[in-house]
């Protein structure tokens, strides 16, 4: 396996989008929405062949077992890693190690607790809503583009038509899980305080990593709201994780993929 091309090459990003076309429309609607919140949570670009069990695993921690149709959404992520596997992409079947941990409460608390509140901040909720009007704007565009595609009456080798339904898929999956945190979204509003000096939501929080000493400062975002490279970390992510909810001058410890390791937190600002 080490010397097939396709597991250097192949991206999780280029794998999903491989891996939801090769399926049956009604299939790939269902499917879509979960496989690509897993190629986000893993990296767009990341090579499929360097994923391992520990990242699957960790992904599983994060995902909410409170759901009364958890177990469902996980197995459509379990479908396309056994996929890779077969495809020979991955090494083994990564699919083992998702498990899903169960729910102690009955399946109506379980539904009353999946519609409880997203706390955004002001920013990441003004962006989702650009993001939605922006996606919305598309749908035009992308119906020209299938209607191009199926003028060509040669539906067997179309490869035109086969990118314009897997982006319209993309696309409406993307529209109706914005739609779902917009609807439950509650705006933590500028100059709101909180009990005591524990990280919340919206605050800027500095740490201090005990291996090498860089300090970083970022804020602590909610994960519907996460965006790379605007200085935010999810509460959902190893470090986010490990300090929500903590006080600063603490050392705690990150389980990354990558291994075990402490950091100190620095300081607190709040939101406020």
């Amino acid at each position: 396996m080490a010397g097939d091309v396709q597991t250097e090459t192949m991206t999780v990003q280029q794998a999903a989008h491989t891996y939801l076309g090769s399926l049956k429309a009604a299939n790939r609607g269902e499917a879509q929405p979960e496989v690509l919140k897993f190629v986000r949570w893993i990296g767009p670009e990341r090579e499929l062949g360097t994923m391992r069990g520990h990242d699957v695993a960790q992904y599983a921690e994060n995902f909410p077992p409170t759901v009364s149709d958890a177990a469902k959404r996980a197995d459509f992520v379990r479908a396309f890693l056994k996929w890779s596997k077969e495809r020979g992409y991955t090494r083994e079947n990564l699919g083992t190690h998702l498990r899903v941990r169960k729910a102690n409460k009955s399946n109506s608390n379980a539904q009353t607790l999946e519609e409880q509140p997203v706390y955004l901040t002001k920013e990441g909720h003004d962006d989702l809503v650009k993001e939605l009007e922006a996606l919305k704007e598309r749908r035009p565009l992308i119906q020209a583009d299938l209607a191009r595609a199926m003028a060509d009456k040669d539906f067997r080798e179309n490869a035109p038509l086969d990118a314009a339904r897997n982006e319209q898929a993309h696309l409406e999956a993307r529209i109706r899980e914005l739609d779902g945190t917009l609807r439950k979204a509650v705006v933590l509003e500028a100059g709101a305080t909180h009990a005591g000096d524990v990280s919340r939501l919206g605050d800027v929080v500095t740490i201090k990593d005990l291996r090498n000493g860089k300090e970083t400062t970022f804020t602590l975002v909610n994960p519907d709201e996460m965006r790379s490279g605007q200085g935010k970390i999810s509460i959902a992510s190893p470090v986010g994780k490990a300090i929500y909810q903590r006080r600063a001058g603490e050392e705690v410890e990150v389980e990354a993929p990558s291994g075990t390791f402490r950091i100190r937190i620095e300081s607190i600002v709040s939101s406020s």
